[in-house]
């Protein structure tokens, strides 16, 4: 996995827990979600580019 996935799927987990507990940053939650989806395709896409 490339580094810059594994930076967006920690920076999103981190996101998403704060919007979690902390219910005046709501809007963490949605774009740890986005960071999490962004890392979770870049990944697949770097992996089926790979094999072929």
């Amino acid at each position: 996995m490339p580094a810059l996935a594994i930076i967006l799927i920690i920076i999103g987990i981190a996101l998403l827990f704060t919007g979690i507990f902390v219910e005046a940053v709501k809007f963490l939650l949605f774009i740890g979600i986005a960071l999490i989806i962004i890392a979770v395709i870049a990944w697949l896409m770097r992996s089926i580019r790979n094999k072929t």
